[in-house]
């Protein structure tokens, strides 16, 4: 319970699936966490579950894919928590379709939200932790893309294996300041974005049976875990991974 304890931990995309878990998992091992996304909503049941458990937290509302959002973001944690410690960049969407019939205007907000979302984030994250002795960054990437193609999504592929040249080429040019930069891909997980149209949560359990090596989804506790190992000193010496957590489905 106290790897990060005294620590200020940003979330974004923390209003629901991973992020809310990761949330909850950073607040229940000492952290501060600073939740962030689009909805103030969403955002506002994390803080007040984080609350319930004995945490500490806070909404600070943001579009990644927006600049001044970000920097306001990183801006307002550090003047209200006096430092930034630990970052998940979280916060992503899923659009599918064949690559000839992907429509453009959606091809755009999937660029803005997951490449876009990321760079942002990383950008004045790593600013700010130049310039206060360092930090750690964990990214959002998914087994699709870098490790994983399956047709029908060619641009949230596309924008998943670029978040993870991302993470690396950060992790090479940051970890002589002392942040350490790594990503998550995780396969499917026990959120909505694993059902298929029309799928009940029997369907895919039953799905996953046979389409999955592990024969089942991931647990968004086990998403959290992995997000947090990355994050927590225990892995001091990894910079630059990509961590897939996908029960053997890229193998």
């Amino acid at each position: 319970m106290s790897d990060f304890a005294g620590k200020i931990v940003l979330v974004t995309g923390a209003g629901s699936g991973i992020g809310r878990a990761t949330a909850l998992a950073f607040a229940r091992n000492g952290a501060t966490v600073i939740a962030s996304g689009r909805t103030p909503e969403s955002l506002g049941e994390t803080v007040n579950l984080i609350e319930k458990d004995g945490g500490q937290a806070e909404a600070i509302p943001s579009d990644v894919s927006r600049a001044a959002d970000v920097q306001n973001l990183i801006r307002t944690t550090v003047e209200r928590h006096g430092a930034l410690n630990v970052a998940f960049n979280n916060a992503g969407a899923f659009a599918g379709g064949p690559v000839a019939d992907m429509d453009e205007d959606a091809w755009d907000a999937l660029l803005a939200t997951n490449i876009t979302g990321t760079f942002l984030p990383m950008k004045y994250e790593i600013a700010h932790m130049r310039e206060n002795g360092g930090g750690v960054i964990v990214n959002a990437a998914s087994n699709i893309g870098a490790h994983q193609r399956l047709p029908g999504t060619g641009a949230y592929a596309a924008t998943k294996a670029a978040v993870s040249a991302l993470t690396r080429t950060a992790a090479i040019e940051n970890i002589g300041s002392g942040i350490r930069i790594n990503a998550v891909s995780p396969g499917p997980i026990d959120t909505t974005m694993s059902l298929l149209p029309g799928e009940t949560e029997a369907d895919r359990t039953e799905r996953m049976r046979s389409s999955l090596p592990i024969g089942r989804v991931g647990t968004l506790e086990e998403a959290a875990a992995a997000v947090l190992w990355l994050a927590s000193p225990a892995s001091s010496y990894v910079v630059g991974h990509d961590m897939v957590l996908d029960g053997a489905a890229s193998a």
